[in-house]
């Protein structure tokens, strides 16, 4: 039983060392690869349509539009719609006083973001003409805009990249150890995820929010066709097998709000848990098949099949069976001292490895992005050390979402901050 024990945990460490060493790459890439400079030319200016979708958002809408409004890009180049999504508040009032065009949308049996923009396009098709907007903005109704954002995206959409994601950062990262979790990790997927994808010319991924897609995208799939609990995944992932590839704008830069609670916290990675299983049942024999058939982007494939791969099921198995050789060693007076013994390192070594290794992902992302994060310093360095317990926290999380019914719920937003607050 000793050899057995630590030849499970060998294999488990060592296939998850392999199967993601490319990250650690990626995090190397953008330590010491040489950044190209930006070519500071003129860029031809697009239209833009800005689309928000929005359920009982009256208490932070009216910020988002108004950082849309005050962007260094050209007014008139831009146009803001709003899908009040099932409201019973406020939210459409509250966009039109803005200036922006709204559509009511009334409908409890398709219900999610993915139905709202989908919703959306064939409104401004229909209002506006198929070929009005060259491409669009997509936003959460809690996000908050960089001035320059749009001028920033401008940049790389006409660098020829069809769709393009931008920096995420938080509004509300000083609040708790759960709202710090979701900003590291949302950090650390911008800088040392989508900016390596983007300077090695590899696909990025959107990540729910903050990305912008082009008219010509809208019209291949006929509006927003994704509707998965992770509709933005199951988007990235089918462009990956297609072979389209996502750029990513790090100068162009967006706030929004974390869940604040842990019940709220758990409700809403229950969905993306639940979602990412979706996708792996529904994409992954073919993102395993691209791996040898695609001869364009096969890489592309691969870092998507890992992103949506059940990493932290395969974590968790090693460590229930370490727990039961555990408990198997104790009915086993024979072997009961040394199997315990050993059997208990292999589960203090899983823990203590796993927590050194987000531990180390963590602090990374705060030194290097130290400047941007919105919170005292004390708290940057005290939540360092709390985000490796936010993530293992995904552990239950991933086991409930296996079994259980999922569906969309929304998240109150009530952070009503102001795009100048945030600078």
């Amino acid at each position: 039983m000793e050899d057995c024990i630590l030849k499970i945990n060998l294999i488990v460490f060592i296939t998850l060392t392999i199967f993601y060493l490319y990250q650690f790459i990626y995090v190397a890439v953008v330590l010491f690869k040489k950044h190209k400079e930006r070519q500071h030319t003129l860029c031809p200016f697009h239209r833009y349509g800005v689309v928000i979708a929005a359920r009982n958002e009256s208490m932070v809408i009216g910020n988002l539009i108004r950082s849309i409004q005050n962007q260094t890009y050209p007014s008139k180049l831009i146009d803001i719609f709003v899908v009040a999504d099932n409201c019973t508040d406020n939210t459409a009032q509250i966009a039109r006083q803005l200036g922006a065009v709204v559509y009511e949308r009334f409908n409890k049996e398709q219900v999610g973001k993915g139905y709202a923009l989908d919703f959306a396009f064939r409104h401004i098709a229909q209002d506006y003409g198929a070929n009005y907007h060259d491409a669009y903005l997509i936003f959460d109704a809690d996000n908050l805009l960089d001035s320059h954002y749009i001028d920033e995206m401008n940049v790389v959409f006409s660098q020829g990249y069809q769709i393009i994601t931008s920096y995420r950062n938080s509004k509300n990262y000083a609040t708790n150890w759960i709202t710090a979790g979701y900003s590291l990790w949302f950090l650390r997927e911008a800088k040392y995820l989508n900016n390596a994808r983007m300077m090695l010319g590899t696909n990025c991924a959107i990540s729910g929010t903050g990305f912008m897609i082009s008219n010509k995208i809208v019209q291949k799939y006929g509006g927003w066709k994704f509707h998965l609990l992770t509709e933005d995944i199951e988007f990235s992932v089918v462009n990956a097998l297609e072979g389209e590839r996502i750029g990513y704008c790090g100068t162009a830069v967006l706030y929004d709000e974390q869940p604040t609670t842990f019940q709220q916290s758990w409700a809403q990675r229950l969905r993306w848990s639940k979602g990412f299983y979706q996708v792996m049942w529904k994409y992954g024999r073919a993102l395993a098949s691209r791996l040898i058939h695609n001869k364009n982007h096969p890489f592309a494939c691969y870092d998507m099949l890992m992103t949506i791969a059940p990493a932290s099921l395969l974590s968790l198995g090693c460590m229930v069976l370490n727990a039961i050789f555990l408990l198997t060693a104790i009915f086993q007076p024979h072997y009961m001292n040394t199997l315990v013994a050993l059997a208990g390192r292999m589960l203090l070594f899983s823990f203590v490895n796993f927590y050194i290794i987000l531990f180390a992902m963590g602090l990374l992302t705060t030194i290097t992005e130290w400047k941007k994060i919105k919170a005292p310093a004390y708290k940057k360095v005290l939540y360092t050390f709390t985000f490796p317990l936010f993530i293992f926290t995904y552990i239950p999380i991933s086991i409930v979402a296996l079994f259980k019914n999922v569906q969309w719920t929304p998240i109150i937003h009530s952070v009503a901050k102001s795009a100048e607050e945030m600078k």
